[in-house]
């Protein structure tokens, strides 16, 4: 969800996936798909910014959940491969790459 504020009113939240089209006329008016329209006070540009910035966050937080379910299933594996250890338990790192492709 992107925080926008309508003109000269509150401030609301909008998902961007719903937008179809954003126009600067010279008010931003932005359409959904269902046909909705909202006059906002940010300007197209910023609009725009909010949405790259969404979008980056949803990508970054998938990834973080990818990594743990990665994280998980490994260790899954290594518990039923591994011989069982009596005299002590198993250890399992609690360190997690938030950026896998960088190690």
């Amino acid at each position: 969800m992107i925080l926008l504020s309508r003109l000269g009113g509150p401030e609301f939240a909008l998902n961007p996936d719903l937008i179809e089209r954003a126009e600067a006329t010279p008010d931003t008016v932005i359409t959904l798909v269902g046909g909705n329209k909202y006059v906002v006070r940010e300007t197209l540009e910023e609009v725009i910014d909010l949405i790259r910035v969404n979008r980056a966050q949803v990508i970054a937080a998938a990834e973080v959940l990818g990594a743990n379910a990665d994280f998980a299933a490994q260790a899954t594996t290594q518990q039923r491969h591994s011989k069982p250890r009596t005299h002590e338990p198993a250890q399992l790192s609690a360190v997690v790459s938030i950026h896998p492709r960088e190690s």
